[in-house]
């Protein structure tokens, strides 16, 4: 008897040591809340709808989270989005296959991140500074050569790759699901990746333990850059057509999700499934105010209080760990 109740104190306990708990709770309370306050909430079509929204987010956390692991940010992810979008709308409209349009939009999105890794790895400058200018130049390329007018009506080869389904679930999704599950595999385990801990843990003694942490940063931000051109390819796709202002104010909506999921800007502690709820408790905030019609001058600020509470709230769980 007294060896079940030791079995199941240490269940307990390991659920307890689960970081992502409180996310799951918050969630599945807010779920609940929400099917009370509008009977549409748990329709099929809506959870459906509500991943399909976070998909594209939860892309680009991905990349994010590695980033936030190892002390930096990319403020650009957003305009990156667009850009892999209207690469590939360019080259689609221009007579080129659609396997070669995608790859170019994936690889102007990889080349948008190797700018900024080699910026900051190698030049030495400010991960906002070098980010924030990125973010303008690249959303500047996306208004210049679209004209401000996007591209519309995209082959069905090409669209088919976000507006199929697999019996009711969209494509989107099923690689949304591959992505996070290898992801957060490969950053819990494998020990290439847990070298942006050692960076983001203490960046100098990383550095003077041999690890290349010039290369990992480079490598990092070109990762970065990537995930947000798959998601802006898959949203491109999806839509139809690649539109100019195509993920406008996600890198704020991304960063946010991720410190909600346990991600630090002091760098040095993260996962991609803390991440992903974090996507989806942004989703579930998203969708309760068009359920309940909130103004979008009201979303605007609350999305601001927001990550500022998460800000605040990594600040004061990091000064409670140092004492």
């Amino acid at each position: 008897m007294g060896q079940e109740q030791k079995a199941g104190s240490l269940k307990a306990a390991s659920i307890l040591r689960f970081k992502e708990l409180p996310l799951v709770i918050l969630i599945v309370v807010g779920s609940i809340v929400l099917s009370f306050a509008s009977k549409n909430f748990l329709n099929i079509n809506n959870i459906l709808a509500v991943l399909l929204g976070a998909s594209f987010d939860a892309l680009i956390a991905i990349g994010m989270t590695l980033l936030l692991i190892s002390g930096g940010f990319d403020l650009s992810v957003g305009s990156t989005f667009a850009f892999g979008g209207v690469v590939s709308g360019i080259l689609l409209v221009s007579g080129v296959g659609t396997v070669l349009s995608i790859f170019g939009g994936l690889a102007a999105g990889a080349l948008v991140g190797f700018v900024n890794g080699i910026i900051i790895a190698r030049v030495k400058v400010n991960p906002l500074i070098t980010t924030l200018a990125t973010m303008s130049v690249v959303r500047g390329l996306v208004f210049i050569t679209t004209r401000g007018l996007g591209i519309p009506n995209l082959p069905d080869a090409f669209n088919v790759i976000a507006q199929a389904r697999v019996y009711l679930i969209q494509i989107p999704i099923i690689i949304m699901v591959i992505a996070l599950v290898l992801s957060d595999i490969f950053f819990r385990f494998s020990i290439f990746f847990r070298q942006y801990f050692f960076i983001g843990g203490n960046e100098e003694s990383a550095r003077l333990s041999g690890i290349k942490v010039d290369a990992l940063k480079i490598l990092g931000y070109t990762f970065a850059g990537l995930m947000a051109a798959v998601a802006g390819v898959l949203s491109a796709a999806r839509m139809g057509g690649a539109i100019s202002t195509a993920g406008t104010g996600t890198e704020l909506t991304v960063i946010t999700a991720c410190i909600i999921g346990g991600c630090s800007l002091a760098g040095g502690e993260g996962s991609v499934l803390g991440s992903f709820l974090g996507v989806v408790l942004m989703a579930l905030v998203a969708n309760a105010f068009n359920l309940l019609g909130v103004s979008i001058y009201w979303q605007r600020a609350i999305y601001g209080l927001i990550l500022l509470g998460a800000v605040l709230a990594d600040v004061v769980r990091r000064r409670r760990m140092e004492r």
